[in-house]
């Protein structure tokens, strides 16, 4: 165990404090935060042995999942709800494919993912017409202006406006939803998207959480998760292995429009004396904690 964080037998990212948490929660004792809306994206390109992804290494000093490999993502800004010049499918249809009653929420969801992905990596989803894609994100201007989102100096709207640029929503394909645990402090409801990095755009370590980044096999990753050398939470390395059957990036695209984006959120439950944790759909996850702790 190190910075306050302990891990299992193979890569699984484990908090120290979830047991008294888990039993406060089973006592009642605990009342569940509300989670906060969130959106990641997994970015995609083509290589001779199937699709890489990108991955960033979260800092070791972060409270959150310190060391653990995610992608990019973060939660929603409440000004991601603005008018939006968008470009794909409409708010009422992204509703109903994130299971939401408010095609604003909907909306809010996606722009955190088209932002976030600019914000932590450099690449953006936006183009200057329906079917345009902008081929080139560096450069001085450019980068005063991802500073001024992450800032929440500017909203992503006034950024799309300033720009004269179109939010292409088409080239998301959800992927996934996860809910954090009701016995964790910071929770979140998050989406997971796919996407394929645009021609002419590279990756790049523009995020202030992350101290490494890497492009690598999804089969990889997920052989590193199970030696114990990549750490990971399971929304993680769930999404990574349900991405190793396809062969190409535009096969993993196609795949998303049929996933199933029904929530999955963490149960615990008293058994024999121990604490046993499990993520229903994901029986690899389950964990038995010691009732005297972790």
């Amino acid at each position: 165990m190190s910075n306050g964080q302990s891990k299992q037998s193979n890569g699984q990212w484990y908090p120290p404090e979830w047991p008294d948490r888990i039993r406060a929660l089973a006592a009642g004792e605990l009342t569940p935060v509300t989670p906060r809306r969130a959106a990641t994206v997994l970015l995609l390109r083509d290589a001779p042995a199937g699709p890489d992804v990108h991955m960033l290494r979260r800092r070791t000093s972060m409270a959150f999942a310190g060391g653990a490999y995610a992608y990019p993502g973060g939660g929603v800004d409440p000004r991601d709800e603005q008018p939006v010049r968008w470009a794909g499918p409409s708010l009422e249809s992204w509703a109903a494919r994130l299971g939401l009653d408010d095609p604003a929420r909907a909306q809010a969801v996606v722009c955190a993912a088209v932002r976030e992905t600019y914000e932590e990596a450099g690449v953006l989803l936006a183009g200057g017409t329906e079917d345009g894609i902008v081929g080139d994100t560096t450069g001085e201007e450019w980068e005063r202006d991802r500073e001024a989102l992450v800032a929440r100096d500017l909203s992503f709207a006034d950024f799309l406006d300033r720009r004269g640029l179109v939010l292409r929503s088409d080239l998301l394909g959800a992927w996934a939803r996860w809910i954090t645990p009701e016995f964790e402090q910071r929770r979140y409801d998050t989406w997971f998207f796919v996407a394929a990095l645009p021609a002419g755009q590279r990756t790049r370590n523009a995020s202030t959480e992350a101290d490494r980044t890497v492009w690598i096999r999804p089969a990889e990753a997920a052989a590193g998760y199970d030696r114990g050398e990549l750490t990971m939470m399971p929304p993680t390395i769930s999404t990574l292995r349900a991405l190793e059957p396809y062969a190409t990036v535009a096969e993993a695209l196609a795949a998303a429009e049929t996933r199933d984006l029904a929530p999955v959120l963490a149960r615990a439950r008293l058994e024999d004396g121990e604490l046993v944790l499990s993520w229903p759909g994901h029986e690899e996850f389950t964990r038995t904690v010691p009732t005297g702790g972790a």
